[in-house]
């Protein structure tokens, strides 16, 4: 393959069994072939787990797995999507049109998403149709950002038809733990109303991450907070914790575990800098430390941020049993799935002993653990594929 522009290549489409699979049903499909091809990769959190939208690094890796869609412009103003799988049934709509039904998860919407935030990103109108084939191989609903993928695929997707590049795209995330960042803050003298993020807190206070685990141990009870209690340190009124301070959907939560949370969003900030130290010193210990740091990010996302299961739980345990350095919870709701570090030399037995540990030994679909137990290296990041 010879590189042809940003993240762009030239490949022989026989020479690559899934391509050329992509290729004939889309000829069965539209009558036609296709112009290109745009892949985008699933991802997962080797460590550090909620606190991005604190204000903290993580440190995600590009999967093998990924998003691959066959793509020709058309004349009409008219977008065609259709799956390769038959659980997804087809969509049209007028290109210059899109509606998202934000009440229903459809798999069209997340295509539409990446179409319509290129759309309104350069403000254009009148742009041309298309007819899109979209094969996935990533384990759905499972914290590998299947659909994070397709929204990427489908951007990427529309700039080529468009023969536009976009240098950066922002990922903006929610914000989360506002309680304990604005007790924190005016622990220690800060405006409380005036920081977003626990990183802001650190940084306005110009501590290391270790000292605001002492500051959190100082300033917050391990007990939880009832929303009276709250107030009272904010010296604010109850209605005014409900209408500025939370979102609709909390105002009724009748507890908040303040320390627990700004604590994992502390610890697990620190984990992923000695992640990576130890990754650029390369001590003898390596896998050793890395995989202690990857279990350390388990523990205190079950019982700090309290966003795992038992399933999840289980699944880590018989994971670090069968060979695994480290394993951990990823994804970014509650639950997910487990990223574990696995010698080369150890691999096929630990996929086996998991296999027969976890699937076989229950009621679980075997048919889901078939996509959803695997492999993988770092994968490659997003591409458009010309056929050569």
């Amino acid at each position: 393959m010879a590189t042809e522009g940003p993240a762009m290549r030239r490949v022989q489409v026989a020479e690559h069994p899934r391509l050329l699979k992509l290729k004939e049903m889309f000829n069965a499909k539209f009558g036609s072939i296709p112009k290109f091809y745009v892949r985008a990769p699933g991802r997962v959190n080797i460590i550090g787990e909620h606190i991005d939208y604190c204000g903290y690094s993580v440190l995600p890796m590009a999967v093998e797995q990924d998003m691959l869609i066959a793509v020709e412009p058309v004349k009409t103003q008219t977008l065609q999507l259709a799956n390769t799988n038959p659980l997804y049934p087809d969509f049209s709509t007028s290109s210059n049109n899109i509606q998202i039904d934000k009440t229903k998860p459809l798999w069209h919407n997340y295509f539409l998403c990446g179409f319509k935030g290129i759309q309104e990103h350069f403000g254009l109108s009148n742009l041309t149709g298309m007819n899109c084939l979209v094969d996935g191989n990533i384990p759905p609903s499972s914290g590998l950002s299947s659909s994070s993928a397709l929204v990427c695929c489908a951007g990427l997707v529309t700039l080529t038809v468009l023969g536009m590049n976009l240098s950066k795209v922002t990922n903006l995330n929610m914000l989360a733990s506002q309680n304990s960042l604005f007790l924190l803050a005016k622990y220690r003298g800060l405006q409380w109303g005036k920081v977003l993020r626990l990183e802001e807190v650190q940084t306005k206070l110009g501590v290391s991450l270790e000292e605001m685990l002492w500051i959190t141990e100082d300033a917050l009870h391990p007990e939880p907070y009832s929303p009276e209690e709250v107030c009272r340190c904010l010296g604010i009124s109850l209605q005014e914790l409900q209408t500025q301070i939370l979102s609709p959907n909390t105002q009724d939560v009748p507890i908040f575990k303040l320390y627990q949370r700004a604590k994992h969003v502390y610890s697990e900030a620190a984990r992923v800098l000695q992640f990576k130290k130890i990754c650029e010193e390369a001590p003898d210990d390596t896998v050793q430390l890395l995989g202690d740091l990857m279990n350390q990010s388990h523990a205190s996302c079950r019982d700090m941020y309290e966003c795992s299961c038992p399933e999840l739980d289980q699944l880590v345990d018989i994971c670090r049993k069968f060979g695994a350095q480290g394993s951990r919870l990823t994804g970014a709701g509650w639950g997910g799935c487990t990223v574990s570090l696995v010698p080369a030399d150890k691999l096929t037995n630990f996929l086996a002993n998991v296999h027969q540990a976890y699937y076989q030994r229950s009621d679980r679909n075997l048919t889901f653990e078939k996509q959803s137990l695997f492999a993988t290296k770092p994968g490659g990041g997003a591409l458009v594929f010309l056929e050569a």
